[in-house]
């Protein structure tokens, strides 16, 4: 029995690649690196450091003494100054030039872009492959048709693997907006405090050149193109909400998904995966519910709601900087990408491992055939002379009357015996069944999706296939 709070996210939901990567271990290591570009960015423009001092700071990367950065934190009340001491302390020769002529955003904020495009990076991946685990689904049922719904109403019917595609034409527009975001990401750099560079120019003996080069080689040792332009102490709080508006984005496609499937589990067209020993319910023992769906849904909501998050703080930020975005970043961040971590990973797992039941499907499409088929009658009965607004009252009237019998006692749809039992139609039983053929109403589901399927989708998987290929672990 545990005796503390421990956040969901990490408990039950992120997978161990994101926890790492919003980890202390990874977020104090790059804060090490930054101090080692930025001694070896100032040793190449003429700065008094050794390639020992270099070399001694690159020898004790990841060696992290956290109880003495916690000592000497409650000490100094400073969380950077606190670990330049305690790396110092390991580091005897480079003490003097750790951190030298910058501010504690040098670490903190150029730590933060790295770690977002690390976490991006991984979103990347599982969202390339949950696109293609949709266009696996989309390809294996595109010819199947099935009851579409507009208002949750029945209408024309469409094809399962055709619905697919609208699920995937929203993740190929979150991938839109993330690659976006990737390319757009550039370091803080090494402004100073007030993004000045004021130290820094000191540090050179006003040399502008040589402090517009240092933050070229910074970025270019941290594997960026460029640093922002200009800063104030921090960068643009913008950056944050950009990235976060990315994975709501997602979890508003994520949402969309896990509603169908709610919706399709209760019709009994499709069933998301369900363990051998998995409990529905502790009092209704036939339960099965779409716990992974519900899920999505509401990690999802928690995304899109967190957005606001960012939002605000972009807005709040005073002049140069203020502290009231610190403890708000450290929570709504990371959070918003654990989240999407384990809600792509269970949209994998559902869409890849469901079981679509076709003879649902047509047992569906049979119930609602008569209504939706009406239009196809009341045209062939025009083709063959009879009055066409003659039928389509008498289609009205027959139509009103079947719908009121099953809903008020429950009857089967019989309004196609009723046409063909009316002289007015003129219609056969083969009549009937060359009107009632299915792949009439599914208009060009399957071409549709085929097509989506050859021009829009796979040339993105063909595209960014180093990305394909993951292994998700749901935890049930």
């Amino acid at each position: 029995m545990r005796n503390t709070y421990e956040n969901p996210l990490c408990v039950r939901y992120a997978s161990d690649k994101m926890k790492y990567i919003f980890s202390d271990d990874n977020k104090f290591s790059t804060w090490r690196k930054l101090w080692i570009a930025l001694a070896k960015a100032e040793k190449e423009l003429g700065i008094e450091i050794t390639e020992e001092q270099i070399a001694e700071m690159e020898n004790n990367i990841y060696n992290i003494d956290y109880e003495k950065a916690a000592e000497y934190e409650r000490s100094l009340r400073h969380d950077v100054m606190a670990h330049v001491h305690t790396y110092g302390d390991m580091c005897p020769t480079a003490r003097p030039i750790i951190h030298l002529g910058a501010t504690s955003c040098y670490v903190g904020d150029n730590t933060d872009i790295i770690v977002m495009r690390e976490g991006l990076l991984q979103i990347k991946k599982l969202l390339i492959n949950t696109i293609k685990a949709a266009a696996d689904f989309a390809e294996k049922w595109k010819d199947t048709p099935t009851l579409a719904y507009t208002h949750f109403q029945a209408a024309q019917p469409t094809t399962v693997g055709k619905r697919a595609t609208l699920w995937i034409q929203d993740l190929l527009m979150d991938l839109s907006s993330l690659d976006y975001q990737l390319d757009s990401l550039k370091l803080l750099g090494c402004k100073g405090t007030t993004g000045t560079c004021a130290s820094f120019l000191e540090l050179f003996g006003g040399n502008h050149d040589k402090v517009k080069k240092l933050e070229k080689l910074i970025a270019g040792y941290m594997d960026f193109n460029s640093c922002m332009a200009v800063s104030g102490q921090t960068y643009t709080r913008k950056v944050d909400y950009n990235i976060i508006s990315v994975l709501s984005g997602i979890a508003q496609s994520a949402a969309k998904f896990s509603n169908d499937i709610r919706l399709l589990s209760h019709l009994k067209e499709f069933d998301e995966p369900f363990e051998s020993k998995q409990i529905g319910s502790s009092a209704m023992a036939y339960k099965r519910n779409p716990m992974r769906s519900e899920r999505i849904a509401s990690l999802s909501r928690y995304v899109i709601c967190d957005v606001l998050n960012p939002a605000i703080t972009a807005g709040a930020q005073w002049f140069e900087r203020t502290l009231d975005d610190s403890a708000n970043r450290r929570i709504s961040i990371p959070e918003a990408f654990l989240a999407v971590d384990s809600i792509l990973s269970l949209y994998i797992n559902v869409i890849s491992n469901g079981t679509v039941y076709p003879k649902m499907m047509e047992r569906h499409l049979r119930e609602e055939l008569p209504f939706i088929a009406t239009e196809n009658i009341l045209m062939d009965c025009a083709k063959r002379g009879a009055d066409r607004q003659d039928m389509h009252e008498a289609i009205r009237q027959y139509s009103v009357d079947v719908a009121k019998r099953i809903k008020l006692n429950g009857e089967d749809n019989n309004l196609l015996d009723l046409m063909l039992a009316d002289s007015r139609f003129m219609l056969t039983n083969e009549d009937l069944e060359r009107i009632l053929d299915i792949n009439k109403f599914v208009g060009r589901s399957p071409e549709q999706t085929e097509e989506f399927l050859q021009e829009e989708v796979y040339p993105v998987l063909e595209k960014e296939k180093e990305y394909l290929g993951v292994d998700v672990k749901i935890t049930v």
